[in-house]
């Protein structure tokens, strides 16, 4: 017998609820314990099973979607329920959420942060009520989580600036437009590049997209045409952005002259680099990442430890780390990586190259 949940009549009217199997599916409330929004009354049918409240950023960004399927759908074969939030871009309805989930007693909270300097008092409030709190891709700074599982982003930074490197050998310039430096993980993609790209290459400028909204990329390279019309290269903070990037440079005849990167292996990224407009992507197995996350939150939930060794400094605290290593993705290994892995099918990744 499944576990059902009640959430607030206030959440419902503003957020629409769907229950799905065993995942229950939050868009969004607009109110939080704090400013009166009404508790959550609580209710289950039984006393066994694991709950977990998971609360996504949004879903605008691609792999999202992705990553809250296999999270559930692997959360329902272990027996347990599962409260899916999207915070749709917004800090402070990721902290109503959260909260909500406080409210409610679920016995684990995954988050995939927002602004993850944005969270420390409300994982606090969750650790007061003996509640454990795992950072889902994105850690949460300060706050003790209780695990932080990710891709090794370092290592999905050195891999664009592998490319650079390779399609650069006598030498050149390029520009950065990255992620917000609201999420760490941007942080830790631009340390594994400056790393890894070469010293003779010469960084003209650089700008972070807000909120990861991709128009931002686009209006920076046509506002600032003097800054990037020398550029060889363009490093993207991910595939929506680099897709913007490429729209930029077709209106100026100098897609696929130019090299971009980019990262998660959307499947308009994978079209593009088929295409030549785009140059790689970096993979990231979000079946195992997803995976994985959902079989510790469960056990984590039932009392164990989290089945690693490793730790990593969230600002003020060492905290257990887990690390999936991501996938360089150019024409070359497009079907050996993405075709192959099922991440997508042959015929949508080839649509419009010609003769396919």
């Amino acid at each position: 017998m499944e576990k059902i949940r009640k959430l607030p009549v206030s959440a419902l009217f503003l957020a629409g609820l769907l229950l799905l199997g065993t995942a229950l599916f939050l868009p969004g409330c607009g109110s939080s314990p704090e400013d009166g929004g009404g508790k959550p009354a609580a209710e289950e049918t039984e006393e066994d099973g694991v709950s977990i409240g998971i609360v996504f950023d949004s879903f605008v960004i691609e792999r999202w979607e992705r990553d809250r399927d296999v999270f559930t759908a692997t959360a329902k074969e272990l027996g347990a329920s599962v409260i899916v939030g999207n915070a749709n871009g917004s800090p402070e309805e990721q902290k109503a959420i959260i909260g909500h989930f406080i409210e409610s007693s679920v016995d684990i909270i995954v988050v995939v942060a927002v602004d993850g300097r944005a969270l420390t008092d409300i994982v606090e409030r969750a650790h007061r009520a003996g509640i454990q709190v795992i950072s889902y891709d994105r850690i949460v700074n300060g706050a003790d989580t209780d695990l932080y599982i990710t891709f090794d982003n370092g290592a999905v930074g050195a891999c664009m600036a592998e490319i650079i490197n390779d399609t650069l050998p006598e030498g050149g310039s390029y520009v950065k437009v990255k992620g917000p430096s609201t999420d760490y993980n941007v942080t830790l993609v631009n340390e594994g590049f400056d790393r890894t790209i070469r010293s003779d290459l010469v960084l003209l400028d650089e700008t972070e997209c807000e909120g990861w909204n991709d128009e931002a990329a686009y209006r920076y390279m046509t506002d600032h045409p003097e800054d990037i019309s020398g550029a060889d290269a363009v490093m993207c903070g991910n595939d929506a952005i680099a897709g913007q990037v490429v729209r930029a440079l077709a209106e100026r005849r100098k897609a696929g002259q130019v090299t971009v990167t980019g990262q998660d292996a959307d499947l308009e990224a994978c079209q593009r680099i088929m295409e030549g407009t785009q140059t790689m992507t970096v993979y990231k197995p979000i079946e195992e990442l997803a995976g994985r996350a959902a079989r510790e939150a469960v056990a984590m939930a039932q009392g164990r430890t989290p089945d690693t060794a490793e730790t990593i400094n969230d600002g003020k605290y060492d905290i257990p780390y887990i690390s999936i290593p991501p996938v360089r993705v150019t024409a070359e290994n497009m079907d050996e990586v993405i075709i192959a892995s099922g991440f997508h099918l042959q015929e949508d990744v080839y649509l419009h190259v010609n003769g396919e």
